[in-house]
């Protein structure tokens, strides 16, 4: 049966016994539905959240839901590089070891706004937070073989030019909140096909991959009321075609995660040309996402904001 025509669900989550996971924006959503699944198969579970009492109480439903699971919720506040910091070394104190890496958090289309960085906020949650903290843990995820980065995009990465505009990074002319989502998923992939590279090149055995959940059901569309109604699980008789649950979108990132036959560089998605819903697949990204030039100078850039360098993977090129 060809992949296409499989369907991949969260019964094919292999066994995770011995395992931890850090899943980011886990208080909720696409987060919170990949913890779930990745704490009943066994992993110890780590939920990054900006607000930590909504991540104690996502912690604690999981606890419900999967008893004996080992849960352990952190404050991190993705457009914050001091949040970023002060969660790693929580994390890596707290963790011998980290197999999974779930870049999940995420804003979408909110008006500009600048972090107490002086970053662009869409940038900074989406990218460059998940930047530094998968920099900061680097050394634990070198240190656990079989270790797997997934940063979950969007295929909003094609949409309004589908260039990454590299002198305007901050989107400081001219900004738009569609646009600057899309840049900010086209950054995630990027990052994610560069790392592969250096991972790579330094032979390490840590793998990087990507994943995108389609049209799902979150909170991200609260923002815009027209986004809100058409989101409404009411809906779903009429709108069944182009959206589908959080849950249903969080099996590409486990599947990115956790399927022995993924590989380093791969993208995880829903089927067909709009890609908007269904059990996942292999999909492909666009030409610009694969831009080795791009990817190389938006890494140096991300190292020169954060302060965060990757010195233990060389540079690919």
């Amino acid at each position: 049966m060809t992949d296409r025509r499989r369907r991949w669900t969260a019964a094919d989550v292999p066994d995770q016994s011995g395992r931890t996971a850090l899943v980011t924006g886990a208080s909720g959503g696409l987060g919170f539905e990949t913890a779930e699944v990745l704490a009943a198969r066994g992993a110890t579970v780590v939920l990054g959240g900006r607000d930590l009492r909504r991540a104690e109480q996502a912690a604690g439903r999981i606890r419900s839901s999967a008893p004996g699971a080992s849960v352990l919720a952190v404050h991190l506040d993705l457009a914050s590089l001091a949040s970023v910091r002060a969660a790693a070394e929580q994390i890596s104190d707290a963790c011998p070891r980290l197999d999974l890496l779930i870049n999940n958090a995420g804003v979408m289309a909110i008006p500009r706004e600048l972090t107490e960085d002086g970053f662009e906020r869409t940038l900074a949650t989406n990218h460059l937070g998940h930047f530094a903290l998968t920099g900061l843990l680097l050394g634990r995820l070198l240190d656990t073989p079989g270790s797997r980065v997934v940063t979950v995009s969007s295929n909003g990465h094609r949409e309004g030019d589908g260039v990454m505009h590299l002198d305007d990074l901050q989107l400081a002319r001219g900004y738009k909140p569609w646009p600057a989502y899309y840049r900010s998923k086209l950054a995630n992939l990027l990052f994610t096909y560069e790392l592969e590279r250096r991972l790579t090149g330094a032979g390490a055995d840590t793998r990087a991959l990507a994943a995108h959940p389609g049209n799902a059901r979150t909170d991200l569309w609260r923002h815009n009321r027209l986004d809100r109604a058409l989101y409404r699980p009411a809906l779903r008789p009429l709108t069944f075609w182009f959206a589908q649950s959080a849950h249903m979108g969080a099996l590409a990132t486990l599947r990115a995660a956790t399927d022995p036959a993924a590989r380093g560089g791969e993208y995880y998605g829903p089927p067909g040309r709009q890609q908007f819903t269904g059990h996942p697949v292999r999909v492909e990204s666009s030409a610009q996402s694969h831009d080795e030039a791009d990817a190389a100078r938006l890494w140096s850039m991300s190292e020169e904001l954060t302060g965060v360098s990757y010195g233990a993977l060389a540079h690919s090129g």
